[in-house]
Formats: C-alpha cells, structure tokens, sequence
C-alpha cells in the first residue's frame, strides 16, 4: 500500500518513466583495406594470400573479428557506414559473424574504382525500415568518365520518421594536398547537390553524412558542406583531437554532419554526443607518438584494426 508520505516520490518516477527518451546511435568507420582472399577483376593484387601483404584467409578472419569487437564496442549502432570495403561478400562476412547484428542488413553498390573500393552501410531491420536506396556517380576533374568512389545514399523510417543517411569516402590526397585538393572539392559539390535538392523539396529533411572526406574541417571541400551542415565531430571529441594521425599530427578525416531538419518532431541528434572512439586498444605507438593501431605498416602486417578512428552520434526519439 503507497501511503501519502511516498506518494509524490512515486509519481515522480511514474512520469519519469513515461517522458523516458530511447537513445540510438549512427557510426561510421573507416576499417582500412577489408578486402576478400579471391582474386577479383579489381585490382586487388596485393591482398590475396600470396600478394605483397600475404592476406590470407586466417588474417582476413582476424580483421573481422576485430571490426566486430569495434562494432560491439560501440554498441551495436542502428545503422553504420563503413568504407575500404571491397565488396557485399565482405560486409556480409562482418554480419554473419556477430550474433548481435543477426537482424542487419547491407546497403551496398559496386563503384567504379580501380582498387574496387567501396562504401556500405549495415543497418538493423528491427528499427529501421529501408524505403529507398541510391548512389552518386560522377567524373572527376579532367577525366571523361567515373573512376572514384560512389557516394550512396539511403533512405530510412524509424518509428515513422523518415531520414536521409549518405556514406563517402573522397578521393585521397595521394600526390600532393593541392594538386589532389579540386578532386575532393568536386565529391563535395556532387554530395551538396544532393543535399540541397532534398532541402529544396523540404526544408526540415532530416540528413546525416558520414565518411572519410580525406580532408580536414578547415579545408574548402569540408566548409563547402557545412554551409547547409552542421558538424558533429570536432577536435573535442576525443582526448587526441582526430580520427587520424599523419607525421605526429591528429586532425580529423572522419566526419559526421547532420540537417537542421534533426532539431525538429521526435527524432533528434543529441546535442554534443559526436564522439570519436578511441580506446585503448585502438591506440599504439609509433616514433614516439600515439597513433591508431593498423593492420599493415607497409607490407608489414602488424595485426592491428586501421589507420582511422571510429566516429558516432547519439539520437533520441521524444
């Protein structure tokens, strides 16, 4: 029997209990060159058993399993993007071999890349409802026809609300920051074309981009996309302040961004909760800086997870 005294305490949890806010998370990683041990019409010749980095079927296994130790550390995200992926076979692989991911399913396109290196996404079927599913296809500079990366993109209802997840990984800045910097500036232009085009349709579209942008949030490709986005991971989101370590130096590669259509109706972005998950093990040392813990140095193999951090939002539905 609740007697007067402990009446008000009740009520207070009763109503707490009922405005209770389910919290969800949206990952991306970058997992570093997960590729099969079959030879494929890509060029893939350095990852197969007897390739330069001697990829064999027992080193691919350890790789799984260590995205899958990244997965469950994170949680179990709703929905992840990942990238340096070779193909559906291998997120299929990451799938099948956690029982926590049982109930997921791929969003995957083969792109054109010559290495064929792709983008995907891995998303829960028992909170998310697919409804659409696409990709960005384009030339680069001075080139005639697509050679780079797809941009792909879904469309998702959680509990009735619909948003727009985009997953990219810009080209590298192999040769030289500048000389590749009107490259990235172009996979910019294509995803803001995209982004604006469903902004025009509705203003309050909810959007969420993540990728492996290669460039930082200073440079013109990035600052292009926040004019309509808002960035979710900053130097504070971790204690190294990146996603990525080059010549001694963290900075951010790895970004989230987010529409404004997230501030509005029962599916929000938590203000803040962009976080760039580094733990320990995550982490080694090289020349005497802390760098991410990688599965190859060269051709050395060194039995490590890869060179980028992963990143994540929370999202709560009201």
């Amino acid at each position: 029997m609740i007697t007067k005294a402990l009446l008000p305490f009740f009520l207070v949890i009763f109503f707490a209990s009922c405005t209770a806010q389910k919290t969800e998370r949206i990952a991306f990683y970058n997992v570093e060159n997960l590729f099969d041990t079959i030879n494929g019409p890509n060029n893939d010749e350095e990852f197969l058993p007897k390739g330069k980095k001697q990829w064999t079927l027992e080193r691919y296994n350890t790789k799984i399993s260590h995205i899958n130790e990244i997965i469950l550390g994170l949680k179990n995200p709703m929905l992840i993007g990942l990238c340096e992926i070779e193909n559906e076979l291998v997120m299929n692989d990451i799938q099948k071999r956690n029982k926590k991911l049982k109930h997921y399913k791929t969003v995957h396109f083969n792109s054109l890349d010559a290495r064929g290196i792709d983008v995907g996404m891995l998303y829960n079927t028992r909170k998310l409802d697919l409804i659409d599913k696409g990709f960005i296809r384009f030339n680069l500079p001075e080139q005639k026809k697509p050679t780079s990366r797809d941009i792909i993109w879904a469309k998702f209802s959680y509990k009735k609300e619909v948003f727009f997840a985009m997953v990219n990984h810009w080209p590298s800045r192999r040769g030289g920051t500048e000389k590749s910097a009107p490259k990235r500036i172009k996979a910019s232009s294509e995803a803001r074309k995209f982004i604006d085009s469903l902004l025009m349709d509705n203003a309050t579209t909810k959007i969420i981009l993540m990728g492996d942008l290669n460039d930082y949030p200073s440079n013109k490709s990035v600052q292009e996309l926040t004019k309509t986005m808002t960035p979710c991971i900053t130097r504070v989101s971790n204690k190294y302040g990146g996603t990525n370590c080059y010549r001694g130096e963290w900075n951010i590669l790895d970004h989230i961004m987010i529409s404004e259509g997230f501030q509005y109706n029962r599916l929000n972005i938590i203000p803040e909760s962009g976080k760039i998950y580094s733990p320990d093990y995550l982490i080694t040392e090289y020349k005497g800086n802390k760098v991410p813990f990688r599965t190859y140095g060269g051709n050395k193999y060194l039995n490590g997870y890869s060179d980028h951090l992963p990143v994540y939002v929370e999202l709560n539905f009201k």
